[in-house]
């Protein structure tokens, strides 16, 4: 999951660099997105083991 984020991150910059500014935000909004999920999924993890 967070390699995904990150592979919509760097899309999100390439994207912004040239100029193409729909796809660079889009694109930033999705690795938000996915980077929230990789955090709540890694918290509940982390306390699932813990009990």
């Amino acid at each position: 999951m967070l390699h995904y984020a990150l592979i919509f991150l760097v899309i999100a910059i390439i994207a912004a660099v040239l100029g193409f500014g729909g796809i660079a935000g889009t694109s930033a909004w999705i690795a938000q997105i996915l980077f929230v999920v990789f955090l709540i999924l890694a918290i509940v993890s982390f306390l699932r083991k813990k009990t």
